[in-house]
C-alpha cells in the first residue's frame, strides 16, 4: 500500500467528530502560515510607508539643493589665477588674522598655510569663504589640536586637557593647510 492509501483509511477510520477537528486544526494551521507570510509583512510595509515616503522626500530634497548648488558653481566664470591668490590672500589676512601664514608656491596651482591656535569654527568658516571667494580647495591637511596655555599643565596632552569653554570655539587647531588654486586656462 501506498502512503497516500495508508492516509486515507486512517482518516476514514477517525471518527466524524474527530475528522472535523483535524480539519479545523489544519486550517488553522493554514490561516496561520497565510498572515505570516502573506499578509503581516504587506501591513508592516504599508504602516511603515508614510515613515519611509518622508524621508525619502527629505532626502530628495537635499539631493536637490545640492544639484542646485553644483549648477551654480558650475555658472560662475573661471577665476582668474591670479584673483584667486590675491582673495585667498585677503580671506587669510581679514578671517585668520595673525594666527596664520600663507605661502603661495609660486608657478603652481597651490599654497600653504599654517594656523597656530585658529578656532574651529574661525578655522570652519574660512574653509568655506576660500572655497566661494578664491575657489580654493584643500588638497592636503595636516592639523593638531592645539593646546591652550589657560589648560596646560606640566605633562599634559592635548588630548588629556580639559576644555574651558564650551562648543567649538573652546577647540583649536595648529598645522598646514595645502590649497588648490584654479589654474588658467
Amino acid at each position: 500500500m501506498k502512503q497516500t492509501d495508508q492516509l486515507r483509511a486512517r482518516w476514514a477510520a477517525l471518527a466524524p467528530r474527530e475528522q472535523r477537528l483535524l480539519g479545523g486544526a489544519a486550517a488553522l494551521v493554514a490561516l496561520a502560515l497565510v498572515w505570516w507570510l502573506a499578509l503581516a509583512p504587506a501591513l508592516r510595509t504599508l504602516s511603515s510607508a508614510p515613515d519611509e515616503h518622508a524621508r525619502l522626500d527629505a532626502q530628495l530634497q537635499q539631493m536637490t539643493t545640492l544639484q542646485a548648488r553644483a549648477r551654480q558653481l558650475q555658472a560662475q566664470p573661471r577665476a582668474n589665477p591670479d584673483d584667486a591668490q590675491r582673495a585667498l590672500q585677503a580671506s587669510v589676512r581679514d578671517g585668520l588674522g595673525p594666527q596664520a601664514q600663507l605661502r603661495v608656491v609660486g608657478g603652481t596651482d597651490g599654497a600653504n598655510l599654517s594656523v597656530r591656535g585658529v578656532p574651529a569654527t574661525t578655522l570652519a568658516q574660512w574653509l568655506a569663504q576660500a572655497r566661494g571667494n578664491a575657489r580654493a580647495t584643500p588638497r592636503e591637511v595636516h592639523l593638531t589640536r592645539a593646546q591652550s596655555a589657560a589648560n596646560a599643565t606640566p605633562g599634559s596632552t592635548p588630548a588629556a586637557a580639559p576644555e574651558r569653554g564650551a562648543g567649538a570655539d573652546a577647540i583649536r587647531w595648529d598645522g598646514t593647510l595645502v590649497m588648490t588654486l584654479p589654474v588658467a586656462r
